[in-house]
């Protein structure tokens, strides 16, 4: 897994690397510098103990708390970098030249003390992987030789069969094999209502059973689990630069030598070094290196809790600006699982004959509706025999070979290609079926009519309030795309609560029909992730729903939503618009704002080093703080 990249200014602290101090804990070493830097400036100069060694303790305070600024940047200039901290370094030594020993110090202490406010608060922002970490199971019940015993987990081979009392964690991804039991996944999905399971179903490490003993065959282990995916995910997408942060890091880059150069003009005309120091501490844009990625971490954190995976910034960026949604129908605006609601005749053939005809076509279809007939013909114990040739034909329907004659199922346009003529009783038909909502699969038989299987598909629960919240989130146009005739998407789209809608859409129709909107509009396309691939890569941005336990569709998506919830597409829109509002106050009050007003404030001589290190950290830790209220907007 990557090492997520350090959102704190790394201008002003880059001397922490080589200052570490291994074997004390972190937090404790925070602690501890800006500590002991204060406690000697206090010794030094309330003249307790004025000095030690024949070493002012005032200057011993600047000196220990300036060697590790310093030394980063030393190590920045020995790779060519002018980093931010390079401003602070040469305010501090032309203090201790000056001999204003008590203003160095002071602006080192107060220095250390907002980095110090500074990673505890991004600390915050980003402890999103560490809670997810902390689900994942120390050890497994493991059935082994006959009996039970208690292993680490990282011994836990796949095909082992893990046991799960109530109460525990699930320690493996796996399928139940024996038991019945109600799993709370809402440490994947945000979704508290737990889910019953059984022989047959599905299960993710790092979820409670809360109810009943499982028995589980072991599918995934260690990196290959849903929740390392997920942990894994989260730590590249916080690693991940959005479009803002590059720019503000190239700003940052030439924002130094700038700063030095009005520095030494201010020297020049004033002759006062004091001015000239100020104007280098003030000027440090430590706030406008922070003002993209702290943001960035803490949306992500907050959408990963509920189930929300956002890839990383570019893409939270890009769904912060979207203006136009596409929704692809099956599957996502429905349940994807539709049933057969009528059988019709329109030969001599019954309606049971209709149906084998169908399901034989269909056998080989993973196709939701052929699904729904090859359970139709289950249901009445209708067998089904291979056909001797299958072949799906996009967007229109299936053709397959029967005792030499050929088999056809689809749409209008699969018959009409095949030559296959409807009777005016059928179209009338057709019309009633299709004006409900209906699919009609139309069957013939060597370019012989025979009948018509409708299917219905149920719309989601919460559809109609996730496209409500969609719009009010700031979306402008709302568009749902289907293969499905225009009677059946204009009934769904109604009941959806969608005005407009593209129907008969072959999958190269839908990506032109994603190009054309993106000519006028930033736009999302919300689909299943794997069938709505082509799609979503054409959006601005993709977003894939169930994604849960499938790492295809995980990876074809910008935003991946662990649960069906249509609804999650809504929050991950808001919170990316609320985190681009969060950037460009964080950039444009506290980075540049106060930037401004303190540079303004020390070439007039208003302020001196000690105050300019007060406004400097005031911007620091007022992006920070600022970003970490995205943690707790729900």
């Amino acid at each position: 897994m990557k090492e997520i990249t350090d959102s704190r200014c790394q201008g002003c602290h880059q001397g922490d690397e080589g200052s570490r101090m291994k074997g004390i804990n972190l937090r404790y070493r925070e602690f501890l510098l800006p500590g002991s830097v204060g406690l000697l400036i206090v010794l030094g100069a309330t003249g307790m103990v004025r000095e030690v060694l024949g070493l002012d303790l005032v200057l011993l305070a600047a000196l220990v708390g300036g060697v590790p600024i310093v030394y980063g940047a030393v190590r920045g200039l020995l790779r060519k970098d002018m980093n931010v901290g390079l401003l602070i370094s040469i305010a501090l030594i032309a203090s201790l030249f000056i001999e204003e020993y008590i203003a160095g110090a002071i602006v080192v202490f107060i220095m250390l003390v907002g980095e110090l406010l500074e990673n505890i608060t991004v600390a915050k922002t980003g402890n999103a992987i560490r809670k997810l970490m902390d689900l994942k199971p120390k050890t497994a019940r493991v059935r082994r030789a006959g009996g039970e015993v208690v292993l680490p987990v990282e011994e836990v081979k796949l095909r082992d069969m893990v046991l799960v009392k109530p109460g525990e964690r699930i320690p493996v991804d796996g399928v139940v094999t024996s038991g019945q039991g109600a799993v709370n996944q809402a440490s994947l999905t945000g979704e508290s209502i737990p889910v019953e399971v059984g022989p047959g179903d599905e299960v993710f490490e790092g979820t409670l059973n809360e109810l009943g003993s499982l028995e589980i065959e072991t599918t995934k282990i260690g990196r290959e689990t849903t929740l390392a995916h997920v942990i894994e995910l989260v730590e590249e997408a916080q690693a991940d630069k959005a479009p803002a942060q590059r720019v503000a890091d190239r700003f940052a880059k030439y924002f130094t030598p700038l700063i030095l150069g009005i520095a030494l003009i201010t020297y020049y005309f004033t002759g006062d070094a004091i001015k000239a120091i100020t104007v280098l501490i003030v000027a440090c844009p430590c706030a406008l290196v922070l003002a993209t990625p702290t943001a960035v971490i803490a949306a992500i954190g907050n959408a990963a809790r509920r189930g929300i995976l956002i890839k990383g910034g570019r893409s939270l960026e890009a769904a912060g600006r979207v203006n136009a949604a596409v929704f692809d129908k099956t599957g996502t605006l429905t349940y994807g699982k539709p049933q057969v609601t009528t059988i019709r005749s329109f030969s001599e053939k019954t309606e049971r004959d209709v149906l084998a005809r169908a399901a034989l076509a269909e056998k080989f279809s993973e196709h939701p509706l052929a699904k729904a007939i090859i359970r139709k013909a289950q249901e009445l114990a209708i067998e089904v025999p291979d056909p001797s040739d299958f072949q799906v034909i996009l967007g229109r329907g299936v053709v397959a070979r029967a005792s030499e004659q050929e088999v056809i199922l689809g749409n209008r346009k699969l018959l009409t290609d095949r030559r296959v003529k409807l009777p005016p009783e059928a179209e009338g038909y057709l019309a009633l079926r299709e004006s409900n909502g209906e699919t009609c699969l139309l069957l013939a038989e060597d370019e012989r009519f025979l009948g018509v299987i409708t299917v219905a598909d149920v719309l989601r629960e919460g559809t109609r309030q996730a496209i409500t919240a969609m719009r009010e989130s700031g979306v402008k146009k709302i568009v749902m795309l289907t293969g499905d005739n225009a009677r059946t998407a204009e009934a769904i789209a109604s009941l959806a609560g969608i005005d407009e809608f593209a129907a008969d859409q072959l999958p190269e129709d839908k990506v032109n029909t994603v190009r054309r909107l993106k000519q006028e509009y930033k736009v999302v396309v919300i689909g299943d992730g794997i069938n709505d691939a082509p799609a979503l890569a054409t959006a601005d941005v993709g977003i894939a729903m169930g994604v849960i336990g499938s790492d295809t569709a995980i990876e074809a998506a910008d935003i991946a939503l662990l649960t069906d919830d249509l609804t999650q597409a809504a929050q991950a829109i808001r919170l990316s618009r609320k985190a681009l509002r969060t950037i460009t106050v964080n950039i444009f009050l506290f980075s540049l704002g106060l930037n401004a007003v303190g540079m303004y404030l020390a070439i007039g001589g208003f302020v001196g080093p000690v105050m300019a290190a007060v406004l400097h950290n005031v911007a620091a830790v007022g992006v920070v703080l600022n970003s970490a209220r995205l943690i707790r907007l729900r």
